[in-house]
């Protein structure tokens, strides 16, 4: 039934002489005595009282606090499996990302961009090394790549003093190693330098230079003059060999 009382219960084991006392201040906390068992020397006392019934309010609010509280660890698990699946998501992406990638092999139009122009990165430089000094193929290198970088193995031709002065001179360079000899590839031409301006490198650097010498070639394009057939440079470095 609805209207039905429920109790709640209480054993006490008190010594004997004494339950009076203990009675007495049970029935002042609202306890029944509902049973006196007698020992040899305590005595069991069994107490009841109606249960309390909850206040409607707070009965409303602690359901109220259970709804928020699942609604709260739903999201939570939500949030959580939706989390977890980013992070695999993420590390598989980073995974992919992670793999090497294979450099790929660069053409012939990428080599002739490269900031030195050398024959191994340039065809058309390495054709020009092997043509005649007086060849159109100088001035349309000299137009397309004044100003850019060249390198190359080369040695010198002929030096000779530039006008009056006895330490600025006029050095004729050839690609490969035959110096005077050179009989193949563009007159390349430093005009008017110093030892110093040819910026020499290497083991032993020497205190001067001559025709015959060996050297690696670092150059700025310069221009090609056509009527004496000489494509002029301007020295970066010049590497002992």
């Amino acid at each position: 039934m609805a209207d039905e009382i429920k109790y709640e219960y209480k054993t006490v084991r008190a010594v004997r002489g004494t339950g009076g006392l203990v009675i007495s201040k049970m029935q002042k906390d609202g306890w029944e005595l509902v049973e006196e068992a007698q020992g040899p020397l305590r005595s069991t006392l069994n107490f009841r009282r109606p249960k309390k019934p909850l206040p409607r309010l707070l009965i409303g609010t602690v359901a109220a606090v259970l709804v928020v509280l699942a609604v709260v660890i739903g999201v939570a698990s939500a949030l959580s499996g939706g989390g977890k699946k980013k992070d695999e998501s993420d590390n598989s992406t980073a995974t992919a990302s992670e793999k090497p990638v294979a450099a790929p092999t660069p053409t012939v139009a990428e080599s002739a961009t490269a900031e030195v122009i050398t024959p191994q990165n340039d065809l058309e430089f390495a054709a020009l090394l092997k043509t005649d000094h007086c060849d159109d193929a100088n001035m349309d290198f000299a137009t397309r790549h004044k100003g850019q970088t060249v390198a190359f193995n080369g040695s010198i031709v002929n030096m000779a003093h530039h006008g009056d002065y006895d330490t600025r001179f006029d050095i004729l360079l050839g690609p490969g190693d035959k110096g005077p000899n050179t009989a193949v590839g563009p007159a390349f031409k430093y005009e008017d330098v110093n030892i110093s301006d040819l910026k020499l490198t290497g083991k032993k650097v020497p205190a001067a230079v001559g025709a015959g010498d060996k050297f690696r070639f670092v150059a700025e394009v310069g221009e090609f003059n056509a009527a004496q057939c000489l494509f002029f440079l301007d020295p970066v470095s010049t590497e002992i060999r």
